[in-house]
């Protein structure tokens, strides 16, 4: 957003409250259906924007020029290209078999035992890969609930450690919405993102790893054996390409093009595609996209109207006056994250609209965009994972039979804890900048 319009502005309370109505709506919609996904969120950002029009003084046509500025700001635009993309990619992958093949892979090579951690470990992956964590959860969750028979004493820990998995690969993925977002809004690049990204959660993954290893060891035997089911690797291979070229640092749309273009040879090669079906399902991983697409872009033209009136400038005011260090400042960041998400029980969103106040926050107190970014997705995630309203937790509550409880599923889930503790770390002893240092 333009920091000029902010600068010439009087801080003021008033201007907030478009932001206030988009939030509450969401809120409101969310209380009275008993389901925060029942209305459309662009829904609920259409009439904080209908709240600006009328509240804001000035033209008419004023008003709108603004609104359409921040809609077509640079960083907005650029983030919808690659929700697109992003959403191709998915889609197609998915379309080929590369999801199943990932879950089956997995699961052939895990006894009961060690069940939950191999939930884990596919989860991060396939979240990692596909850049959703609702996603993963849908692809494992009638896999893994479907257990329940089995091993009902296992069930808390396998619906935890699906959650932990999915959330972990929802927080470092290069194509997830809630890492695209956080880059765009910090400017910074996705790879320099992954990179702080990784020092944090990885440590994190390997202490869950080895408490879910620990409980394996020392859990009864389970003489139930899972069906082998054949794997066909190829179809894996996309996301590994991914990955790797996005860590490389070539551009992301390059690398999203790239990974559409070789999904399709492999889908050709083994007949699950055609020209038709794979140019329709690159459609439909737009068409996937369309409910973030239009949040983001209709939230920017909102964040614009409410920076220009002196919105922003406001509530960073009121913001700083209760941080007084930079390590306050990255709490600080964390905390405003983590209230928006609470409030509207979406992680990306919550990132799309912290963004602006986070932004101000890291040049005022000179943190490195890379780490805010990262803090930034690091609480939304952990937050979005633990919310009882959330999109992820009602997915898990929801199979029937399985007899899961929220109080189980939060205690088990170990990884959005030991995540937190890690980020903490990272925030008062400083490891991370010593790593940005170098990065230089």
């Amino acid at each position: 957003m333009n920091s000029e319009l902010q600068n010439n502005k009087k801080a003021s309370f008033i201007s907030l409250i478009p932001f206030a109505f988009f939030i509450f709506s969401f809120l409101a919609f969310g209380i009275i259906t008993e389901s925060f996904y029942t209305i459309p969120s662009p829904i609920a950002v259409i009439i904080g924007i209908a709240s600006a029009v009328l509240l804001y003084k000035g033209a008419i046509n004023d008003k709108m020029e603004t609104f359409i500025k921040g809609c077509g700001d640079s960083k907005i635009i650029t983030m919808c290209i690659i929700y697109l993309l992003a959403g191709a990619f998915a889609v197609v992958t998915k379309y080929i078999g590369g999801v199943d093949a990932i879950v089956n892979l997995g699961l052939n090579y895990f006894d009961l035992r060690f069940l939950p951690l191999g939930v884990f470990l596919v989860a991060s992956f396939l979240s990692t890969a596909s850049g959703t964590s609702v996603g993963s959860i849908v692809a494992l969750g009638p896999i893994v609930m479907g257990f329940h028979e089995v091993t009902p004493e296992l069930l808390p820990l396998l619906a935890g450690a699906l959650l932990g998995g999915s959330m972990l690969g929802d927080n470092l993925s290069m194509i997830s919405d809630t890492t695209i977002a956080a880059t765009q809004s910090l400017d910074c690049d996705l790879k320099d993102k992954f990179k702080v990204n990784l020092y944090i959660a990885l440590p994190a993954a390997v202490v869950t790893v080895i408490i879910l290893l620990f409980i394996g060891f020392t859990a009864p035997n389970i003489t139930a054996e899972l069906p082998v089911v054949a794997v066909n690797y190829w179809t894996i291979i996309p996301y590994l390409l991914v990955i790797v070229l996005a860590i490389l640092g070539l551009n992301v749309f390059v690398t999203l093009f790239i990974g559409i273009l070789f999904s399709g040879l492999i889908g050709f090669s083994f007949g699950s595609l055609n020209w038709i079906t794979y140019c329709t399902e690159i459609y439909n991983g737009f068409l996937s996209m369309i409910d973030i697409f239009l949040l983001s872009l209709l939230t920017g033209g909102l964040a614009a109207m409410v920076e220009k009136q002196g919105g922003i400038a406001f509530l960073v005011s009121k913001i700083k006056k209760l941080i007084k260090t930079p390590k306050s400042a990255q709490v600080g960041i964390g905390v405003i994250t983590s209230c928006i998400n609470s409030a509207i029980a979406n992680n990306t969103v919550s990132i799309v609209v912290a963004g602006p106040i986070v932004k101000d926050i890291s040049d005022e107190y000179q943190i490195d965009n890379r780490k805010s970014a990262t803090i930034m997705d690091i609480f939304s995630c952990i937050i979005q994972g633990l919310l009882p309203y959330g999109a992820q937790v009602l997915l898990l509550l929801s199979y029937e039979g399985t007899q899961l409880s929220y109080g189980q599923l939060f205690i088990s889930s170990f990884y959005l804890y030991i995540l937190l503790i890690f980020t903490l770390i990272a925030i008062y002893f400083k490891p991370v900048d010593r790593y940005l240092s170098k990065m230089r």
